[in-house]
């Protein structure tokens, strides 16, 4: 028996339950947009996945095979690949030189591209710069390794130049093995610090001006404005532009082609990690080994993931707001 208090407010209890539930089951049912929204995404997601998902743990399981190209029989090899790839003494000095890039390089590019920040703003002419650093950037990587190469060849250009103003100590046959990586680091920041500089660019050009006339009548110098303006208000860009340069970087293959294309197939003191998977799976080179060079693949995929949370972890910061 329900006390006469207890039957007054089960019913008021039920009918709230009652009204509560199908609120509920209201809020989360699916209206018409979200159906619009499945339907578009179906065939993007269809269309990745069969693009790039499926294909990339093909190349994983690849990885654990040896395998010579279509024609040729699978045969599985567990870790073998991997084991084989940290004891290879070409893939470690590779890989060595692809590091080289993305630290001296990136230290190279990111100092160019600082000093443009503090230069460029105030600059006349400065979009008639901006788009001549930018010029190399639009130029295939192997045409400009190609023409670099030509410049450095023992009686190319640069030496011919050395001559003419008297360093004949200085002259040197740039393209052996124990000069030509540091002409292609040199290349890379060449080429590539153009991007970085407009892309830096555009965060200054956001800049209210207000703030940097402000810092003048307070009697800040052009480096203290880039340290207390500048750099705060574009860590957002620059910590894009570093996740774009260590994922470009790690990849770099063409400028290397196009310094030792003329020359056969680049030595070991000039190949990239990149260069040296394509060796590994080009028959032109040698027997083709896919397996092995899907474990060079699957490691530099891991590999870039790392570097990229590390560099997002090192530029996070709290945002600031321009007022």
């Amino acid at each position: 028996m329900l006390s006469p208090t207890a039957e007054r407010t089960a019913p008021v209890a039920d009918r709230a339950g009652a009204a509560t539930r199908p609120a509920r089951r209201r809020g989360t049912s699916e209206g018409p947009a979200d159906r619009a929204y499945r339907r578009f995404m179906f065939p993007a997601a269809l269309v990745y996945t069969a693009g790039f998902v499926l294909p990339s743990v093909y190349g994983v399981v690849l990885s654990f095979m040896k395998w010579s190209g279509p024609g040729t029989e699978q045969k599985w090899v567990g870790w073998h690949n991997y084991v084989r790839v940290f004891r290879d003494d070409t893939v470690r000095q590779a890989f060595g030189n692809t590091l080289v890039i993305v630290v001296v390089g990136g230290a190279g590019v990111f100092a160019l591209a600082f000093c443009a920040m503090a230069v460029l703003r105030e600059m006349r002419g400065r979009a008639f710069v901006r788009a001549a650093v930018y010029l190399p950037s639009i130029i295939s990587m192997i045409a400009i390794g190609t023409s670099l190469g030509f410049l450095l060849n023992p009686d190319g250009v640069v030496n011919r130049l050395l001559r003419f103003v008297g360093l004949h100590t200085l002259e040197r046959s740039w393209l052996e093995p124990q000069h030509i990586f540091g002409c292609i680091v040199l290349g890379v920041i060449w080429m590539t610090s153009g991007t970085y500089i407009v892309l830096l660019m555009t965060s200054v050009d956001g800049i209210p001006q207000h703030l940097y006339e402000e810092a003048k009548l307070t009697g800040l110098t052009r480096l203290q404005q880039f340290r207390h303006i500048t750099f705060p208000l574009s860590r957002d860009m620059i910590s894009i532009a570093a996740v774009l340069w260590t994922v470009n970087s790690l990849r770099t293959f063409d400028i290397v082609i196009g310094f030792t294309g003329t020359a056969g197939t680049p030595t070991p003191e000039a190949r990239t990690y990149a260069v040296q998977q394509w060796m590994t799976t080009n028959s032109q080179v040698g027997i083709p080994e896919l397996g092995y060079g899907s474990a060079m693949a699957t490691l530099l995929t891991v590999l870039t993931i790392v570097l990229l949370v590390l560099v997002r972890r090192m530029s996070r910061s709290e945002r600031l707001e321009i007022s």
